[in-house]
């Protein structure tokens, strides 16, 4: 018995020790295979330096190697030169110089995830998806995600050209924009929009926004609120954790808002809701489209998997990457796709998006011009136009905020689902 136990572990200690030699056989050729390539970007370089027609610096060849090797990994990835980089500090700050929109490469093609609210993109009329092709008369065919940025940017005042396909409607629209100071404001809108209904606009999930949001939902709890629609369209994302301490406004303490899984699994991460007090009796309803990406289909995907929230309009974007900002020693900063995040149950959103609940395709209702005037005999005018100035005075907002809201088919219908819910509601009691 003993000889045999003693043979058993003889056989382990064999099979470890040779799993062990295996290993460290695949990490060495790793090494050694590394090192190769290394050595022939070095002769590259060297032969560059000592051959090439005109003399170049060092310092631009190693900047131009490093941005095609990030970029080469994925559309989010990418190095960052001193300037670049600090381009991207005053971007978090919430307010900068630009046009308004978000951009990425997809499919190849630089893209607009969505133009940002009342900036100058948004007023020219530019649109999720659209495919910029053209900067200023430049092709932006092989352009990294980089360049496209610096070329777009300027000083406020001065114009920029481009053209984006729009490939659903099958043609190449030309705009000028005039580029303004970009001021980011993430809670746009806050309002009872009918009977209880409560609506807020969240543009974007910026240093503030959980706080925000926390205000404006106690001041709708003041106001009578009774059913609740965040709107999310054009969102494009923002900092993760406001996005993530949005999300704990409206779940249950402990329970999982979002895991991120990277490609070393010590590095994986799990965020867990600690709001002590969430809303959680008020019926919601979370409106997505297109321009909707990152931190809004974080929000969007959690409350759908806890059946929080019912989801209405279109499919989210798909970018539900993290992207690390690593400083390094001369300025510069790599920003690195690390991890993928995934929803409570597990669903991966990159690449795939959000997909509602309830589908509306977008579209605005043209509402008929009315005249206000309601006069049967010319003698009674004066009566009408005093009457009338009352009306503007009493309730000019509320009846433009009801005109606005008629003429969105995606939020008249949010309203009629919560309205249907609140009648269910009561059928049951």
């Amino acid at each position: 018995m003993r000889e045999k136990l003693f043979t058993g572990i003889i056989l382990i200690l064999a099979c470890f020790i040779a799993t062990s030699l295996a290993l460290s056989a695949m990490e060495k050729k790793k090494t050694d295979d590394l090192y190769k390539q290394v050595e022939l970007f070095s002769d590259c370089l060297a032969i560059v330096q000592t051959d090439y027609v005109s003399e170049v610096a060092p310092h631009d060849m190693i900047y131009g190697a490093l941005k095609g090797m990030i970029s080469s990994l994925d559309p989010h990835s990418q190095f960052m030169d001193p300037e670049t980089y600090q381009e991207l500090k005053v971007d978090t700050e919430g307010k900068f110089g630009g046009l308004g929109i978000e951009i990425t490469i997809k499919d190849g093609l630089l893209t607009v995830i969505t133009p940002i609210e009342d900036t100058p993109a948004w007023k020219v009329g530019l649109k999720p998806q659209d495919r910029i092709v053209k900067i200023n008369n430049e092709l932006t065919r092989d352009m990294t995600l980089t360049d496209a940025v610096k070329k777009l940017r300027g000083r406020p005042g001065e114009a920029v050209n481009i053209a984006v396909l729009r490939e659903s409607e099958k043609k190449i629209l030309d705009f000028k924009i005039v580029r303004d100071l970009i001021k980011i404001k993430d809670i746009k809108d806050v309002r009872i929009i009918d009977d209880g209904i409560a609506y807020i606009r969240l543009v974007e999930f910026r240093e503030n926004t959980a706080q925000d949001l926390a205000t404006a939902l106690e001041k709708l709890k003041k106001d009578g609120m009774t059913g609740l629609i965040i709107d999310l369209r054009n969102n494009p994302g923002g900092l993760l954790d406001a996005a993530v301490e949005s999300c704990e406004k409206f779940v249950e303490k402990g329970k999982v808002i979002l895991t991120t899984r990277s490609r070393i699994p010590s590095q994986n991460l799990e965020f867990i809701c600690r709001e002590k007090n969430p809303l959680l009796d008020i019926p919601m309803i979370v409106m997505i489209n297109d321009g909707s990406a990152s931190g809004s289909e974080i929000l969007a995907g959690c409350l759908q998997d806890y059946k929080r929230a019912i989801i209405l309009g279109i499919k989210s974007f798909g970018k539900g990457s993290v992207q690390t900002v690593i400083p390094l020693s001369d300025g510069s900063a790599l920003r690195l796709t690390t991890s993928k995040y995934y929803t409570p149950l597990g669903r991966e959103i990159h690449g795939k998006g959000v997909i509602p609940d309830i589908v509306v395709e977008e579209g605005k209702i043209e509402l008929a011009p009315k005249d206000d005037l309601q006069v049967d005999k010319p003698q009674n005018i004066f009566d009408e136009l005093e009457n009338k100035d009352k009306r503007s005075k009493d309730g000019s907002d509320k009846k433009d905020a009801l005109t606005k809201m008629k003429s969105d088919n995606q939020l008249m219908r949010a309203v009629d689902v919560l309205k249907a819910i609140r009648i269910y509601k009561g059928a049951k009691k």
